[in-house]
């Protein structure tokens, strides 16, 4: 992960969780100015898009955006759903959290506002090690969508090269806290859970939660998340 030669802007994915808070804060210290982007797209923990306010300024990016997507329309996932219960224990194959072609979308929108700024360089917080089996979190995907970012641009085709820097994607849960923390991430304005309540409490059961408090341990440092009580 380095600067760019043409421009110092990089779009941030931003979600208001512990992994792209991280990885804003990594671009940051690489010298990047960011533009975080956020996106309400039906989730029911609407908690997170406060909580990706709060990422974003205490962050330093340079703006931040949050763009209305409809994905709840579309449904078929237990965060934009109400009807679909959200899990509380893992299992086999992939997740019925896994919102349908999510990150596709979020990267599409977030290569329309490269080119706005004048970026050419995109950072997203995926990860392949402690993840809950998600498609679009894996390696391959990431190679492919920053080949159709070269092709599918007008900044592409005029001789601009995107990249897609996924600088969480092959690190533990508990080497990301360990990343951040020594950055200076304030992990108690995150949210991870998926179904946080309106204060942004973790329900300390989901397999989100799970997962973070298992990287808090492992990592051997405090967990600063608000749960709540019972």
């Amino acid at each position: 992960m380095s600067r760019g030669v043409d421009s110092g802007n990089a779009v941030v994915l931003v979600s208001g969780g512990l992994d792209s808070a991280t990885v804003l804060a990594m671009a940051r210290a690489e010298g990047w100015i960011c533009h975080a982007l956020s996106f309400d797209y039906g989730q029911r923990h609407k908690a997170e898009l406060e909580a990706a306010r709060r990422v974003a300024e205490a962050g330093g990016a340079e703006t931040h955006r949050v763009v209305n997507l409809g994905l709840g329309e579309i449904g078929g996932s237990a965060l934009t759903d109400a009807g679909i219960d959200v899990p509380e224990a893992g299992g086999e194959g992939i997740p019925v959290t896994y919102v349908p072609a999510r990150n596709t979308v979020f990267l599409a929108v977030a290569l329309g506002l490269a080119e706005v700024t004048g970026a050419t360089d995109i950072f997203i917080g995926v990860n392949a090690v402690d993840y809950s089996g998600y498609p679009d979190c894996r390696p391959a995907f990431i190679a492919a969508f920053e080949q159709l970012a070269n092709l599918a641009t007008k900044a592409g085709v005029e001789g601009a090269h995107f990249r897609v820097h996924a600088p969480l994607i092959e690190l533990s849960k508990a080497d990301i806290i360990r990343r951040g923390t020594e950055l200076g991430v304030d992990y108690s304005l995150t949210v991870t859970c998926y179904q946080a309540d309106e204060g942004g409490r973790a329900c300390g059961r989901c397999d989100a939660c799970e997962l973070r408090r298992e990287g808090f341990r492992a990592a051997g440092l405090p967990d600063a998340t608000r749960y709540i009580p019972g």
